[in-house]
């Protein structure tokens, strides 16, 4: 009880029910650790408000996937007619659908610009790996979800990219049947598959992502937010241990925030009201037929945000993992005996180059030159075919945004002081990826699939790489504080 505050005599009725609460919970002391006495940088920039609408969005999801669930039936005789009830029947039940399909949308797209500004701005770099490290696992989650809640409408394209999709984890060696059972539940894609996504959908996954994102920003708040000259303000601080550089975030960037979500709501809503199917892009065309088992349909193709990915695996082929396993021996070669890279760096290049020579590039072009031609493609046939490799390039290529922090080896965070060709390379690598993308909705051609293979190429070489290239060039130097120009 002596720890106990005691409101004034002539306070409010307000302020003696906040000081009730801060006497059981300390609801005063956290918002002023994490926004009012929280100090972040004064040059943030646009880039910066990605996070918050990734905030908005998640809270929104939430919120219009309970109300969806109220009326939907993970049922694969109801589950098509169950969402065209909510549509037609439901009061505002269209609204509240929208609000969740073109929500999925709009959540891949600002977590993929607020990774794409982590990169630009070295935000992934110490004291900030963790921290990388939880957002990376936010990525993974946000793509389960994305997937268990992509078979729920029951339309063609949800139930034909649910048997592709899984059918992939088949490709595994020695436990890719077992593996691809235990996901559908049943031998074929029906009501237990329906079922036991539902509920990760639902459930499973939403819990962990908050977990996760709970994570991410505690780890923020630990080591503070990074800024667009990547300077560390908290080496700076006044004779009240206040950086010198640095700002309450609340009110000056939750203002700041609440223009850009202003914003960010209009061309949300404009979207939803207007053109929720984008195109077919939000929305595929096929999907509002329902569900038939026995009608394949001419072209089958994830969600866009899933695209690039698709893409890399549909152009792994045997000429391709030769090349990509000679990539990767490149990098392991360069990252021994010429970047001088840490422990972690090296660790995770050799590696990588050791698997893949081995398992793939090594084994089959030595057995190819000796003339064991057979013996060679039988190495594959044994377990490692193309298909099995299309899955390893389309994990590895998420997987390896983890090691980030280790890979670049650069000598200053900031795109801002690094060499004119950086940005060329990384424009380079951004337009490849676009590329994946596009040519991922598309049904597959000659062209299309060389084009892919090489945007493959590109994306693994620019991260497999990247401890080399990223310490070549001349740097400008970085300042002490950071550059900021009152507007």
């Amino acid at each position: 009880m002596a720890d106990f505050k005691v409101a004034s005599t002539d306070a409010t009725l307000a302020e003696k029910l906040l000081t009730w609460v801060d006497n059981r919970f300390p609801a005063t002391k956290l918002f002023k650790e994490h926004m009012s006495e929280y100090y972040a940088p004064k040059n943030f920039n646009i880039w910066y408000v990605f996070g918050s609408l990734a905030l908005l969005v998640l809270v929104m999801q939430i919120v219009t996937g309970i109300f969806l669930t109220m009326h939907y039936k993970p049922d694969s005789a109801l589950a098509f007619a169950s969402v065209e009830y909510i549509m037609r029947d439901v009061p505002w039940g269209w609204l509240i659908r929208y609000l969740h399909s073109t929500g999925a949308s709009a959540f891949f797209v600002v977590v993929y610009l607020h990774m794409f500004r982590s990169l630009l701005y070295g935000s992934h770099r110490k004291p900030r790996e963790l921290l990388w490290i939880f957002g990376c696992a936010i990525f993974l989650c946000l793509m389960a979800e994305a997937f268990t809640g992509y078979l729920l409408p029951w339309g063609q394209m949800s139930y034909w990219g649910a048997q592709v999709i899984v059918n992939l984890f088949a490709a595994v060696p020695l436990v890719g049947p077992d593996l691809a059972l235990l996901i559908r539940g049943d031998y074929v894609v029906g009501d237990a598959t329906l079922n036991r996504f539902f509920a990760f959908h639902v459930i499973a996954v939403p819990l962990a992502l908050v977990g996760l994102v709970a994570a991410h920003i505690i780890a923020l708040h630990e080591v503070g937010s990074n800024n667009p000259d990547g300077v560390e303000i908290k080496a700076k601080t006044g004779s009240d241990g206040r950086p010198l550089d640095g700002i309450p975030f609340h009110p000056y960037y939750t203002v700041h925030d609440i223009y850009a979500v202003s914003v960010f709501l209009v061309i949300f809503c404009a979207i939803v009201f207007f053109a929720p199917e984008f195109g077919g892009y939000f929305l595929e065309y096929n999907n509002f037929i329902p569900a038939d088992p026995l009608q394949t349909p001419l072209h089958i193709a994830p969600v866009w945000y899933f695209t690039p990915y698709y893409s890399m695996l549909r152009a792994t082929t045997d000429q391709m993992m030769t090349v990509l396993s000679g990539l990767v021996g490149l990098a392991a070669v360069l990252a021994i005996f010429k970047a001088r890279l840490g422990s972690a760096a090296n660790l995770f290049i050799a590696a990588a180059a050791g698997l893949l020579i081995v398992l793939f590039g090594g084994a089959k072009t030595l057995l190819s030159s000796l003339g064991l031609v057979g013996l060679a493609q039988s190495w594959l046939l044994a377990g490692f075919e193309a298909k099995f490799w299309g899955v390893v390039i389309m994990g590895a290529a998420v997987l390896i945004l983890f090691f980030l922090p280790w890979l670049d080896q650069c000598p200053v965070k900031s795109i801002r002081y690094r060499p004119g060709w950086h940005k060329s390379l990384y424009a380079v690598f951004v337009f490849f990826f676009f590329a994946l993308g596009y040519l991922g909705s598309q049904p597959p051609s000659e062209p299309g699939n060389y084009v892919s293979q090489v945007g493959t190429l590109v994306y693994f070489g620019f991260f497999l790489l990247m401890p080399w290239w990223s310490r070549l060039g001349r740097f400008a130097p970085v300042p002490e504080r950071v550059t900021f120009a009152a507007h």
